[in-house]
């Protein structure tokens, strides 16, 4: 007679209790080239940051005294020309002024590109803006600052609406912003043609083929910025500003460090900030200080209304909830989309935003300077901007360095004739700058991804073997 017969088990068999490995997530995609320069995606590493400008800025350089050679000029007595002329107290005023509007038409346009958005459209859009608001200026008198602020809002309130149309016209009907805004271009030059009328809201200058809005009234301009600028850069005021100066560099520094995980402990963003501070503290007092100090001709008052838009820029791309849904949503729109974000939305708010700042690029010159629109104003410049916010990498401080630059050489073009050069290689020397600094940047991106994407699998191949030679035989 057998035993009872046994029950089955339920327990599945040893090769069967293992869960089933999932498979291995797929890459995620990596970046276009042409997105990545347009949102300035550029390498993580500080040593990296800052070799890569250096050495483009040095590229540049040779290559644009190769080119000086070329025709047939020395380029030593070139460039020592330019850097002479450049240097001098009245250069150094038109060189802020105009490094004032650039930076402006540059921050508009890296708000759309920091969600791939190229709006070409910022040169009409601050020309129908400066145009419009001066003549709302002209007309009326308003004791300050009402008259200023309410001919800047008008200027904002114009260029975001004109910018709007591009966004509208993108997310309803899949057109280009590309298109779009080059079309806008035109249209806001026949406007401002049809407008800038002697029967409309100009008038022709007497003794003078010259048609401009009505003055804007003393109480509506914005005074020279120079006395605070004397305030600032001497005595209290320059012990204030390197102190206050040196302490965000520092925190900026070790903050930074500390949020990649570069190095170990605080040390080295102490010990780099540090440096950083001191090299601020000697610039500052040594170069800047005794130039801004004393300037001759008149800085644009509205100078620090350019640095609070670089300031608010900054914070906002970087430290809110919609600066992430930007920068996400130009990145990746699906992935947007499926977070929930809305993608369309965001298009419409961020080409009114550049439209918006873009609308403030010629307040300084207006309030500042000309107090009137006329066919001398000021044009271009939203072309400039591109170039501009491409060389900066579409961040405030690299933006106002590369404004700078661009200035400092529109500036000293015309002492080039002086010793036999065209003034017209200025532009290739600006153009061999802006092409050289994205190409290097970009080959040091693509280098610093391969190392990474090389040490991580080392260290998955280390990880593995380290398991198999521990796991249980």
């Amino acid at each position: 007679m057998s035993g009872p017969e046994k029950a089955p088990e339920d327990t599945p068999p040893a090769d069967l209790e293992k869960a089933p490995e999932k498979p291995p997530a797929a890459e995620p995609a990596p970046v276009p080239a042409w997105k990545a320069v347009m949102q300035g995606l550029g390498p993580s590493g500080l040593g990296l940051r800052i070799g890569a400008p250096v050495l483009a800025l040095v590229i540049s350089l040779l290559i644009t005294m190769g080119l000086l050679r070329v025709t047939g000029a020395d380029p030593f007595s070139s460039i020592t020309s330019m850097i002479d002329y450049g240097t001098t107290d009245n250069s150094i005023v038109d060189i802020l002024n105009r490094a004032t509007r650039y930076y402006l038409s540059a921050v508009a346009v890296a708000i759309g590109f920091r969600m791939a958005l190229l709006n070409i459209g910022v040169d009409g859009q601050y020309r129908l803006a400066a145009m419009l608001s001066a003549a709302l200026g002209g007309a009326l008198t308003l004791p300050a600052p009402i008259g200023q602020f309410l001919v800047i809002l008008s200027a904002m309130l114009i260029g975001g609406l004109w910018a709007a149309i591009a966004g509208v016209l993108k997310v309803t009907r899949g057109v280009s912003e590309v298109l779009s805004t080059i079309m806008l271009n035109a249209i806001a030059t026949g406007l401002i043609a049809y407008l800038l009328n002697d029967q409309r809201l100009a008038e022709v200058r007497p003794g003078s083929n010259n048609v401009a809005t009505a003055p804007i009234p003393d109480s509506g301009r914005v005074g020279p910025f120079n006395d605070v600028l004397t305030a600032l850069f001497s005595g209290p005021g320059l012990i204030a500003v390197l102190i206050v100066g040196s302490a965000v560099i520092v925190y900026s520094v070790h903050r930074r460090q500390a949020a990649g995980g570069e190095g170990s402990g605080a040390a080295p963003g102490l010990v780099l900030g540090a440096i950083g501070a001191v090299v601020f503290m000697v610039v500052t007092a040594l170069v800047v200080a005794p130039v801004l100090s004393d300037l001759p001709g008149q800085v644009y008052g509205l100078l620090p209304m350019a640095v609070v838009v670089g300031v608010v820029f900054w914070v906002v791309v970087n430290h809110t909830r919609f600066g992430f849904d930007l920068r996400v949503s130009g990145l990746s729109p699906t992935a947007a989309q499926a977070s929930g974000v809305s993608a369309r939305r965001m298009i419409v708010i961020t080409m009114v935003a550049s439209g918006a700042v873009a609308g403030l690029i010629g307040m300084p010159e207006l309030l500042g300077a000309s107090y009137e629109y006329s066919l001398n104003f000021p044009a271009g410049l939203g072309f400039t901007g591109i170039t501009v916010a491409l060389l900066g990498r579409n961040h405030p401080a690299g933006i106002a360095l590369a404004a700078l630059l661009f200035a400092f050489l529109d500036q000293t073009s015309d002492v080039l004739q002086e010793v036999d050069v065209p003034k017209e290689i200025v532009g290739v020397m600006q153009g061999v700058v802006v092409l050289t600094v994205v190409i290097v940047y970009e080959l040091v991106r693509r280098w610093e991804i391969r190392l990474q994407q090389r040490t991580v699998a080392d260290e998955l191949a280390t990880g593995h073997d380290l398991a198999a030679k521990g796991a249980p035989s």
